[in-house]
């Protein structure tokens, strides 16, 4: 059904429609091939607390803004190529229900649907466009993602040293490799992580500590291998003090390989996901001029 709509005209008109809603600040979407599959909105946990964020489901990307005026205006474009994309169900809590995260190699999240039926449309369709592009492709399913962020309201003190209390005065922050949120003095150090950014990205004292460690290993490995290669340039913290600080022997208590987010099972399958009354499957009915809703 995604081939019967390529290159038809209200296909055409549907992503113009999208690209209108983005304005200037949006990127191009209509390229030979694509389809625009369905819309819908999705609740958007973020780090302040959850948005409801508007998601188009091409048949090879994932886009969401900001909605601004719904059905007229969008802002803060998204774009998500879906062979980058895996899905994992999480469990309920008392705020939001019906949640799954959305994982990619440089920035993972978690969304809710409105109902249970809406997050099983999402994860179905979602899944069925990924795998027909992995196929199409031959690429492999994405095996490594970027840790989610913690939300801040989900701790009042810092999640490595577990004493420092945060306040109006003392700051939350974020390490960009395991996503805690930690304080300003368990998150002094900056490293390289070209998968997230290319520059040098905070991350907490005990992740830095394990960073350093394997590029050590790596550079030794290089060594042994070439040994008349020149070792690597080490990566500067982000301050002047590159002594081991008090705080990080006491972080037994949120070790490095804890999982913040947990599914039920353990388990994640390959991306894919969309719902059923926020999502809009168009379908060309056959000898008709119409359209009409319908998934698959």
């Amino acid at each position: 059904m995604v081939d019967h709509l390529v290159n038809t005209e209200i296909n055409s008109q549907r992503i113009a429609a999208v690209e209108h809603c983005f304005g200037a600040s949006g990127q191009p979407l209509a390229v030979p091939g694509r389809v625009l599959l369905g819309e819908g909105i999705l609740t958007k946990e973020c780090r302040k607390k959850a948005k409801p964020r508007i998601f188009f489901l091409f048949n090879d990307l994932l886009v969401y803004g900001t909605i601004v005026i719904n059905k007229r205006k969008y802002s803060s474009q998204h774009i998500i190529p879906l062979n980058e994309v895996t899905l994992e169900t999480l469990p309920d809590t008392l705020q939001m229900k019906n949640r799954w995260m959305i994982k990619t190699s440089k920035k993972s999240f978690v969304v809710s649907a409105a109902s249970l039926t809406e997050r099983k449309e999402w994860i179905n369709h979602l899944e069925e466009c990924i795998r027909h592009l992995l196929s199409k492709t031959g690429q492999q399913p994405p095996t490594e993602h970027a840790a989610p962020w913690i939300p801040d309201k989900a701790t009042d003190i810092c999640m490595r040293c577990t004493h420092t209390k945060f306040s109006t005065l003392t700051r939350r922050h974020h390490c960009r490799k395991c996503g805690f949120v930690v304080c300003g003095e368990c998150s002094r150090q900056k490293f390289l992580m070209p998968r997230l950014s290319p520059k040098p990205l905070r991350v907490c004292n005990l992740c830095y500590k394990q960073l350093m460690a394997e590029k050590k290993k790596t550079e030794e490995h290089r060594s042994q291998a070439r040994p008349s290669d020149s070792p690597l340039v080490g990566y500067d913290p982000s301050s002047g003090d590159d002594s081991d600080r008090s705080d990080e022997d006491k972080l037994e208590q949120w070790p490095a390989d804890t999982e913040f987010y947990t599914s039920e099972n353990q388990t994640s399958c390959v991306g894919f996901g969309l719902p059923h009354e926020s999502l809009i499957l168009m379908v060309m009915l056959q000898g008709r001029d119409r359209m009409r809703m319908k998934f698959h």
